[in-house]
């Protein structure tokens, strides 16, 4: 038997339950993953939460699953799936319900996992990497070397990862986060600022002839500032703050402009295996424990990812 997180309506991480089911069978393109570990998204609980929903007051037609990044062993493919072996280890994206012993992942959305790359390390990465990987390419970082780039939120998982591929292009990186993080922001060569009260002095000080581009993974009302520091709307991108429009700032959720994970991971692969691009996981959970993962996510402050880890049963 199988196992699965789903939620029936809408709300908070204690809307979600772990059921038994039946494992589900790949269609067409698609490959049935066994899941050994699923990164958590803030994707993940405002989908859960109905932010996403016409209207968060009416259930679901269905039970839905959560999640959408996991690592884990092709199981079972769907016809016209070639190129995956049964027992081959994967990581990427799944068709919804990665939180789960067993999920679908169409093909296309799914990389062979390195003998060298850890589970838990694989399913934390295919969302930040993918967004932080696509961000910076919209907005130009790594097409001039000497380029100064402003991250907020940075050390969060979307944050580290641009910071890392910024540095590896020959950028300076300035990003803000809690002052905990700061040790560890300096020795990948980031120069942390702090949150709150006077942080726009101390970005103006940080940056005084401005900066080149800035990505906004806060949401936490640092569009203005950020315009003012790159000088143009045109060179801020936010993947949080849902007042872009506002500010004539890009909001970037994915959708067609999303970055193909092959070309993703061609470099953030090899940097994260020579040791120049790091994703520390806060912490882990057990799949029984995915609402506590989500209520942590949800939190914040976070140093890189949350990931549930996945037995050979849940229960």
């Amino acid at each position: 038997m199988a196992y699965a997180v789903r939620y029936s309506r809408y709300g908070g991480p204690e809307v979600l339950t772990l059921e038994q089911e039946e494992a589900p069978e790949p269609g067409p393109e698609q490959v049935r993953v066994a899941v050994r570990a699923v990164g958590v998204n803030p994707a993940d609980w405002k989908i859960r939460s109905g932010a996403f929903s016409a209207d968060a007051s009416q259930p679901p037609q269905r039970p839905q699953g959560t999640g959408l990044d996991l690592a884990g062993t092709v199981e079972a493919t769907g016809a016209g799936a070639t190129g995956w072996n049964v027992g081959q280890a994967v990581f990427g994206k799944a068709q919804g319900g990665a939180a789960a012993t067993h999920a679908l992942a169409p093909t296309d959305s799914l990389m062979a996992k390195p003998d060298w790359l850890s589970f838990e390390l694989a399913a934390a990465l295919p969302i930040p990497a993918e967004t932080a990987y696509r961000t910076l390419g919209l907005l130009g970082v790594g097409a001039e070397e000497g380029t100064t780039v402003l991250v907020h939120a940075v050390a969060g998982g979307v944050g580290l990862i641009a910071a890392q591929l910024a540095r590896a292009r020959g950028a300076r990186v300035i990003g803000t986060a809690s002052t905990r993080h700061h040790d560890f922001l300096r020795e990948l060569g980031v120069e942390p600022l702090t949150y709150g009260e006077g942080l726009e002095d101390r970005l103006r000080e940080a940056a005084p002839k401005g900066v080149d581009a800035v990505l906004d993974a806060s949401g936490r009302g640092v569009l203005a500032i950020s315009v003012e520091l790159a000088g143009t709307a045109d060179q801020v991108i936010t993947i949080a703050d849902p007042a872009a429009a506002e500010h004539g700032v890009r909001f970037s959720g994915g959708g067609d402009d999303r970055a193909p994970l092959e070309e993703v991971f061609a470099e953030v692969l090899p940097l994260i295996e020579q040791g120049r691009l790091h994703l520390p996981i806060e912490r882990t959970f057990p799949l029984e424990q995915t609402a506590q993962a989500q209520r942590f996510s949800e939190e914040g402050h976070l140093r890189g990812k949350i990931v549930l880890t996945v037995g050979d049963q849940a229960g």
